[in-house]
């Protein structure tokens, strides 16, 4: 065992979205696939807590993991790609970062010292690293800074990793973009970023090249040279049409043997895993069109594990999924019913995702009954599987006035409403249900069918439930609730018999859906497409 830890620290600079998540799953995917043990770290500069109170326009999609964290959506990348299951305490940001400092001030902890950035906040940064690899003690810890080098708010971060030199194995990995401009690839942006990085007291050991192409040798060879990094440390990272081929490319540059070399390891063999999943993506031949019915279809990475997901049930069964994005907010008033069965015509199958607030759940819930009274195949997570309480209710038990007391805390039918113990919460942050919860199905229902078990680990996130008064009305008019929480008091999934596929779950099984091995219920209903 290693007496000190090897460290892999990833920057990102020249523009944001340049891909560090998937660079950072990438190479832990190569890592993986040597049979080395990797946990990952990602650093988010931003002053909020943790991303759990965060609207999908600002950060993307919340992640949710097992142990109950809100998280960045990387960490999503990072499950995906390498198949381990992440922990909460691996998110670290500047909310709780500065939160411990000043916990740590009002405790007298640091004996009447002036608390400063330095060292105060850059140990408890360091700290928590070292914390992680004392816990798990991997072989190598993969820590991704979010942002771009230069700005205000991650300078105390770079100073942390840069200090980390005294303690730890580095190795800096700096991504960069290469544009191409009339024809030749542009290299003054990486010198420029990588200026900013040296002057902040780090000199990159590699330097990814995110490119519409492969780097030419004559662009390796002048990044090499002003940048002051060997030639062969130079990787590219062209552009791919699906994300999973990054690692496929990253190992062309024998990337995995070049950390392999820069940490003194002997070369160990490497069958990436995911070539088997691009293959199934590259035979599929069968298009179908899935619409993912919510109100933040203008930025797709608020729904990225549902996209996702899909992808990986369509990929096993030969399909290519076209995604059709329908934003419902524009059909929560009365009167645009035919302009949603339009565009709804021709759709294989529709999605309804979580979310939160009443803007556009009215257009959801005309979604979700024009999929039920037409055996369009329907799946509904989390808010999906509560309007689809809803929509049953008002339409089949003939409760006119049924909601949520979400959206309508005077409703006369509360079929859906808050959870008791959510009654007592003052504080929006970290008190959802969250995180991996039990559910026991129901023996010979689609459900249990589709999962092959009887017991299941599904991840949560939100506050409202089925409420229990309007159960035995809503099961007398045919809605089945095929699972349930253990003491059987909270309802987890619902489904409708003799419909194609009409299925919802209190759920967030996207979540755990991987390349190879997708969830079970987005299985069901690509399959129901066929």
């Amino acid at each position: 065992m290693q007496d000190i830890p090897r460290l892999i620290i990833i920057t990102g600079g020249v523009m944001s979205g340049l891909g560090k998540g998937v660079l950072s799953a990438s190479l832990g995917h190569i890592l993986r696939s040597k049979n080395y043990r990797i946990v990952p770290i990602k650093i988010d500069p931003y002053f909020n807590y943790d991303a759990g109170t965060l609207n999908p326009y600002e950060h993307g999609e919340v992640f949710v993991t097992d142990d109950g964290g809100e998280i960045d959506l990387d960490f999503g990348h990072y499950e995906r790609f390498t198949g381990i299951t992440t922990k909460k305490k691996w998110n670290i940001t500047s909310g709780n970062i500065y939160k411990a400092v000043i916990d740590k001030e009002r405790r007298g902890d640091f004996l009447g010292k002036t608390v400063q950035l330095i060292p105060h906040v850059t140990n408890e940064i360091k700290g928590r690293i070292f914390k992680i690899w004392e816990e798990e003690r991997p072989d190598f810890l993969l820590i991704e800074l979010g942002g771009t080098i230069g700005d205000i708010e991650g300078r105390v971060f770079v100073e942390a990793l840069r200090q980390l030199k005294k303690d730890a194995n580095c190795c800096y990995i700096h991504l960069t973009y290469v544009p191409i401009i009339t024809g030749e690839q542009k290299t003054k942006p990486t010198q420029r970023s990588v200026e900013i990085l040296r002057s902040y007291g780090i000199s990159p050991n590699f330097i990814v090249c995110r490119c519409r192409e492969f780097l030419q040798e004559k662009t390796k060879e002048k990044i090499s040279l002003f940048c002051d990094v060997e030639r062969e440390r130079v990787i590219s990272a062209p552009d791919v049409d699906v994300i999973y081929k990054v690692p496929l490319n990253l190992q062309k540059e024998g990337f995995g043997e070049k950390i392999e070399s820069f940490f003194g390891l002997e070369n160990r063999k490497c069958k990436l895993e995911l070539e088997e999943y691009i293959e199934k993506v590259e035979r599929s031949r069968v298009e179908k069109t899935i619409a993912i019915a919510g109100k933040y279809t203008s930025f797709s990475d608020a729904y990225i594990s549902v996209v996702e997901a899909v992808k990986h049930a369509g990929a096993e069964l030969g399909i290519k999924p076209k995604i059709r994005w329908i934003c419902t907010d524009e059909f929560d008033d009365e009167g645009k019913e035919g302009e949603l069965e339009r565009i709804l015509k021709g759709v294989d199958a529709v999605i309804v995702p979580g979310g939160f607030g009443k803007r556009g759940t009215e257009g959801k819930i005309k979604i979700i009954k024009y999929c039920r009274e037409n055996n369009v195949p329907f799946l509904g997570l989390c808010l999906g599987f509560q309007l689809a309480v809803i929509e049953f209710a008002r339409n089949v038990c003939n409760l006119k006035e049924a909601n949520s007391t979400e959206f309508d805390p005077k409703t006369e039918h509360p079929v859906i409403d808050l959870m008791e113990e959510q009654k007592r919460i003052m504080q929006l942050g970290g008190t959802m249900r969250l995180g991996a919860q039990k559910a026991v199905l129901k023996e010979g229902s689609l459900v249990h069918k589709l999962y092959g078990k009887k017991v299941v680990w599904e991840r949560h996130r939100h506050r409202y439930e089925v409420n229990p008064k309007y159960i035995e009305i809503l099961e007398k008019n045919g809605l089945v609730f095929s699972g349930k929480s253990e003491d059987g008091l909270l309802m987890e999934f619902l489904e409708l018999p003799g419909h194609k596929y009409f299925v919802a779950t209190q759920a967030h099984p996207e979540f755990k859906s991987k390349p190879n091995k997708p969830a079970p219920l987005f299985l069901g209903l690509m399959k129901s497409c066929i």
